[in-house]
């Protein structure tokens, strides 16, 4: 089980990164400390059991590290969804909203079956766009996203509501 003090005090708050106005939570130290690193993968992966998945899908670029790990502990598959132009393979792709402009990202179109079960993760669920970007891909090759879960949550932000109500969301910690 994760400490929950434990875990928030390692996460580092970086004032006005990438941008003025914005606090930054930085979980290179979560990274940095093994022990604490393999509670929060073991507790993703407890949550992730939970809807029977048969691939996790990591968000570019810091739930890599979380997705890949929690596939990894579970013996299964793992799916990167990177940002529009960087995989190689053909890909499918899902625009969303910034606060600054558009985005998009992309999946391979062989990466999930047709009726696959999966699990999102990501490091943060802030304003939920890049996540339901996500969602979005794996539901366009008829996937099935059985939770989207994250290290950290801005609820104040209500990313959320960019979630399709079917998606239950697990975030072990809350700002």
């Amino acid at each position: 089980m994760v400490n929950l003090e434990q875990l928030k005090s390692a996460i580092r708050d970086i004032p006005d990164f990438p941008r003025p106005g914005i606090i930054f939570k930085d979980i290179t130290p979560i990274l940095g400390n093994g022990q604490l690193f393999q509670r929060v993968i073991d507790h993703l992966a407890d949550e992730a059991q939970k809807a029977n998945p048969s691939k996790v899908v990591g968000i570019d670029a810091r739930g890599f590290l979380f997705g890949a790990a929690v596939a990894y502990k579970l013996g299964l598959g793992c799916v990167p969804v990177r940002k529009k132009g960087k995989l190689p393979y053909k890909t499918i792709g899902s625009s969303y909203q910034l606060e600054y402009g558009d985005a998009e990202v992309e999946m391979h179109i062989d990466a999930i079956a047709e009726g696959e079960r999966v699990v999102l993760v990501d490091d943060l669920l802030a304003t939920g766009g890049t996540s339901g970007a996500a969602v979005n891909l794996v539901q366009k090759i008829g996937g099935v996203v059985g939770s989207a879960l994250f290290v950290i949550e801005l609820a104040f932000l209500n990313g959320r509501e960019k979630l399709p109500p079917d998606v239950p969301v697990y975030s072990i910690v809350q700002y």
